[in-house]
């Protein structure tokens, strides 16, 4: 189904009541049926948390396309208000919307409080009215609200929220939405939107008269390899949540990771030419990733319960006598 029909049958002003189960499969059937550029919930994500995370991304689902997908700024931004309301509404414990009546027991379950969802909501009502951003600094506050409010989400689902999981997981989420924005030059100019900052633009000479004419040029290629370098610095520091996070969960963040490096590398395969096609990875890359992300969680299990094996003998061990320190 269309989101034009979804939005038909659960919009404002009537919203279509549903059924806890149905509100269940319509998340479930939203996640599996929409292109991402790697799937949000595989095989090897714990099937107790699957419907947490499916309704995670039916929600940043209806709240991408309230802003991306009606064609009128004005429209989308009454659409997010009404969206934002729904939010609220399921906090108070009113959820009519399907998506809302699923996300409920995920909020509840986790104890998950509402700033991440508005934050989310905050990004795409920015999206109406900035399309053009002057400065590096300026594109990572939107990533604040656009990506980073996603990865706490995923922290709040594993346990593992604090203030050190949260920033290394920022710098992940902030990465992985600057490399959407690098593969998709081409793709959100056609929508009036460039996340090129203007000031490196100005730096490598690359004019709005190239990017409208979508020119590749000597100048775009160094443009963009400058921007991949710096983002490629911030998933090698996000990659420090992985260890941190319970195992089960920990393979998606690494799947996660590597799928974004890897389409860090595709651009660098394809020269940095990213106006004349998209680049993007191949199903048989994708598996490779998976499997790879697999391996390591194998392997995070093996090491854990050979730890667990050390730590028993030597509580058998006799303990050795203490030594004394002279005082400083």
């Amino acid at each position: 189904m269309s989101f034009e029909a979804d939005l038909r049958r659960y919009g404002p002003p009537v919203c279509e009541p549903v059924s806890r189960q149905e509100a269940l499969d319509y998340c479930a059937r939203l996640t599996a049926t929409h292109y991402e550029n790697f799937s949000v919930v595989t095989w090897l994500t714990p099937r107790e948390h699957r419907p947490a995370f499916q309704s995670v991304y039916a929600f940043c689902r209806w709240s991408d396309d309230l802003g991306d997908e009606i064609g009128d700024p004005a429209r989308s931004l009454e659409l997010l208000d009404w969206w934002r309301d729904e939010l609220r509404a399921m906090y108070d414990g009113r959820a009519k919307h399907p998506v809302m009546i699923a996300l409920r027991e995920t909020v509840e379950q986790y104890g998950i409080p509402p700033e991440p969802f508005h934050a989310l909501i905050d990004a795409f009502i920015q999206d109406q009215t900035v399309t053009d951003y002057q400065s590096y600094d300026q594109l990572r506050d939107y990533c604040t609200r656009s990506a980073d409010p996603v990865g706490r989400l995923v922290l709040y689902i594993a346990g593992a929220f604090d203030d050190d999981n949260a920033r290394l997981s920022d710098a992940t989420c902030t990465a992985l939405q600057l490399a959407n924005f690098w593969q998709d030059v081409a793709r959100d100019l056609a929508i009036g939107r460039v996340y090129l900052p203007r000031e490196d633009r100005e730096r490598f000479g690359y004019g709005d008269d190239d990017l409208r004419a979508l020119r590749f040029t000597p100048a775009f290629a160094d443009l963009l390899k400058f921007e991949i370098e710096r983002t490629r610095g911030l998933f090698e520091i996000g990659r420090a949540l992985i260890p941190r996070i319970p195992s089960e969960l920990a393979v998606d963040i690494d799947l996660f990771s590597r799928g974004g490096l890897a389409i860090l590398r595709r651009i660098e395969e394809c020269g940095y030419d990213v106006l004349s096609a998209r680049p993007s990875l191949s199903k048989a890359a994708k598996v490779r990733l998976l499997g790879r992300a697999a391996l390591g969680l194998t392997w995070a299990k093996l090491r854990g319960k050979r730890s667990t094996r050390r730590s028993s003998a030597s509580t058998l061990e006799p303990a050795a006598s203490p030594r004394w320190e002279s005082p400083r």
